[in-house]
């Protein structure tokens, strides 16, 4: 028999944003932004501590009163614009090892920016990962555009395939199907992850999640959305 892993979910915030300033800490569907993933991670049952990994005060005393650990404060170089966001996260495990002596088996990546993604999602794809004793799973959702299907624009200003594309009529319903992160859920090994320092080492396996959970909050737009669906979802939950 397999010993049980250990789990852990890390859930990384800024507090600047050039595109929503503030956004993790601003109301969506009548809550602040990371409060959706924090929800999301503790109702999830698979793991064994949830983590944040802030350097803004504020966002840290709020994630401690919904009782995620804070144990430390994330360097301010490793929370600018152009800071990496492997640096935040290699930094935190190796946090945790110095000072707790603590090495989870898996680190599981949440970033507020999925307020969509659900706690079954998460433990679907810890599920994946313990089962198939993957390296790595990370989700994705379909692309709704084909990459057959789109173009670029020479200098010209013509149109021009992005891609070669095979020949004769593409029905759309015919292609193969093409997948993208949704940056809602990475689940990855420590061991891998401090050797690779990636969350798509080579064998990734996919976790599936549907197109109305894998909205990414990156512009004023996509908050706006969000804002709409989460309110929407309270109203017929009450009703």
């Amino acid at each position: 028999m397999s010993t049980r892993k250990a789990v852990i979910g890390l859930i990384t915030a800024r507090g600047g944003s050039k595109s929503i300033p503030r956004k993790n800490v601003l109301p969506v569907g009548g809550k602040p932004l990371i409060e959706w993933t924090i929800q999301a991670a503790k109702g999830s049952g698979c793991l064994d501590r949830v983590i944040l990994s802030t350097e803004d005060e504020e966002i840290a005393r709020f994630a401690a009163e919904k009782g995620v650990e804070v144990p430390f404060l994330r360097p301010a170089e490793l929370a600018q614009d152009d800071s990496p966001h492997i640096d935040a996260v290699l930094h935190a495990i190796l946090w945790l090892a110095k000072q707790e002596h603590y090495t989870p088996d898996y680190i599981v990546l949440l970033q507020p920016t999925s307020p969509l993604r659900t706690s079954e999602d998460i433990a679907g794809a810890v599920k994946l990962a313990l089962e198939k004793e993957a390296d790595s799973v990370v989700s994705v959702s379909t692309l709704k555009k084909h990459p057959y299907l789109s173009f670029k624009i020479n200098e010209e200003g013509r149109l021009e395939d992005f891609l070669a594309r095979p020949e004769g009529y593409l029905r759309r319903q015919a292609l193969p199907a093409v997948y993208a992160l949704n940056g809602a859920v990475y689940v990855v090994r420590r061991a891998v992850l401090l050797a690779a320092r990636t969350f798509l080492p080579s064998g990734t396996l996919a976790y599936i999640m549907p197109e109305e959970r894998s909205i990414d909050v990156d512009t004023p737009w996509d908050m706006h959305v969000v804002d709409m669906i989460l309110t929407e979802r309270a109203a017929g939950e009450s009703h």
